[in-house]
């Protein structure tokens, strides 16, 4: 499988790094894609998360968009952190790529605050059940735009609190970076199946 991981500005880095770790051990293909700032010209290989650690990823987004050349991958994921997930939203690439990617079938993963302000506005939680960063559901409104746009773009949705993560359909969702673990875990099972995921969750002493 191939699962692409973007990393913008304020990222969070337990999300981030956990979920690229063992997604490797499980023997998936992960590339870690450098997303710069809303306004930003000047791409950086090297970004830096909410708590200051710079992180090398393996390519920057203007060419890993050449490199899809109009193509679907397998998964993408979006870590939390503030103002990283802002600035995964901003982006009006990663906008429309994951709306055809939800659409297509593919994987689309988020966790903390990246369900509410990367996912929401995409109008793709729309019908399914989710999870975010504690009280981040309620709001919407800053992220979409207002309290009605809000509504529309997350009809029928349900907001589950107090879980790790959940799953719908091809959708996954986490809580926040205590979760990250299980939700890194999860992510291996639905690309992986059980038998992996178990081998990674023996050979890694998990509690």
């Amino acid at each position: 499988m191939n699962i692409s991981v973007f990393l913008a500005p304020g990222f969070e880095e337990i999300e981030a790094l956990t979920v690229v770790d063992y997604l490797r051990r499980a023997g998936q293909n992960v590339t870690t894609v450098s997303v710069p700032e809303d306004g930003c010209v000047d791409e950086q290989i090297v970004v830096k998360g909410s708590h200051g650690i710079p992180v090398i990823a393996d390519i920057l987004l203007k060419d890993y968009i050449k490199k899809l050349n109009g193509e679907l991958t397998d998964a993408i994921y979006f870590p939390g952190g503030m103002p990283g997930a802002k600035n995964l939203a901003d982006n009006q690439f990663l906008f429309t790529f994951t709306i055809r990617m939800a659409r297509g079938g593919k994987v689309v993963a988020a966790i903390c605050a990246a369900p509410a302000v990367v996912l929401a506005p995409t109008g793709i939680l729309a019908n399914r059940k989710w999870t975010c960063y504690p009280e981040m559901e309620k709001e919407l409104d800053k992220w979409c735009g207002s309290a009605l746009k809000a509504e529309e773009l997350t009809e029928n949705s349900t907001h589950i609190k107090n879980v790790p993560f959940v799953l719908d359909n091809n959708v996954l969702t986490g809580r926040g970076p205590g979760t990250a673990e299980q939700f890194a875990m999860k992510f291996v099972e639905l690309l992986c199946g059980e038998l992996v995921a178990e081998r990674i969750r023996q050979g890694s002493c998990q509690r």
